[in-house]
């Protein structure tokens, strides 16, 4: 049997009104076409659902039990086919899984989670480690939300600079560098260096603005995150050279001084990236405004 929805709000408007002429009144429609619509009602149910009582119509036995049903259905199609445009965070209950870089979860993550729970106590996020390779989790729907230093290529996904930063040098507080008065290249070059790769890359820009100045650095290791190599800093005379956003808030805790970085290098973005199928959600809307305040510290 085809099922025409038109009959669901017909239905909802001669329940709530009790009349084809209050009906038809509510939906702005002539009461000619509300007694035909009433009819089909009536053969595809195979009840009166409203009879006649001196003047007044009467609801039936069934028209009665199928009332507040009818009203609520009627409600869930109206929100499927025209969603709300507002959001109540206090009422919201979702998990966000978040593919951060992980310097980026030490400087805005603890931020991000004390605004969500502030505003959406039954919100929780799933921060998930970068891959070493990329991957197509954000068109899967798999990933709600990215942040990093690469804009994505991709047609369907958006990306949104939030940030720039420069990048600095960071070493022990002791370190031989820290003597100097000013550091030069040809100093910076001279010491043994640490790099920071999720895929292993013992060279970066750093090496290209190196070459162009005719001086080499000797990388002696690569560490899949910032705060692994921060430690290699700690411990030794290695120099590790990251963005300074996500380093100066926690330096000096672990003992760390940062240097300017002695090369002509452009800053490094910060990007938010999601999928375009969230455009329009308006919780993830709003996840991505508490994430650029986050970000932005």
């Amino acid at each position: 049997m085809q099922l025409d929805l038109n009959l669901l709000t017909a239905l909802d408007a001669l329940l709530e009104e009790g009349s084809v002429a209050g009906a038809a009144a509510r939906l702005h429609v002539t009461a000619p076409a509300m007694s035909r619509s009433l009819g089909r009602i009536r053969r595809t149910t195979g009840d009166q659902i409203l009879v006649r009582t001196g003047r007044a119509m009467t609801p039936t036995p069934y028209a009665i039990a199928v009332r507040e049903q009818v009203h609520e259905l009627l409600q869930q199609v109206r929100d499927v086919l025209a969603p709300s445009r507002e959001l109540d965070p206090a009422t919201l209950e979702r998990t966000f899984t978040l593919r951060w870089h992980d310097s980026l979860v030490a400087l805005g993550g603890p931020a991000l989670l004390t605004a969500v729970q502030g505003e959406a106590p039954g919100v929780r996020l799933r921060f998930v480690a970068e891959s070493s390779t990329d991957t197509p989790e954000l068109r899967r729907g798999e990933v709600d939300l990215e942040a990093n230093a690469n804009r994505p290529g991709a047609p369907d996904i958006r990306a949104e600079q939030v940030g720039e930063t420069r990048l600095v040098a960071v070493v022990r507080q002791e370190h031989p560098l820290t003597r100097l008065r000013t550091l030069t290249a040809q100093a910076y070059a001279s010491a043994d260096h640490v790099t920071v790769s999720r895929r292993g890359n013992l060279s970066n820009a750093v090496d290209d603005a190196l070459t162009r100045l005719g001086l080499t650095r000797r990388v002696v290791a690569a560490a899949p995150t910032e705060a692994a190599a921060l430690e290699f800093a700690r411990g030794t005379d290695l120099v590790v050279s990251v963005p300074e956003i996500t380093t100066r808030t926690t330096a000096a805790g672990l003992g760390l001084t940062l240097l300017p970085l002695p090369l002509e290098l452009p800053s490094a973005p910060v990007y938010l990236s999601w999928h375009q199928r969230h455009d329009t959600d308006h919780a993830h809307t709003w996840l991505r405004e508490l994430a650029r305040a986050a970000l932005a510290g």
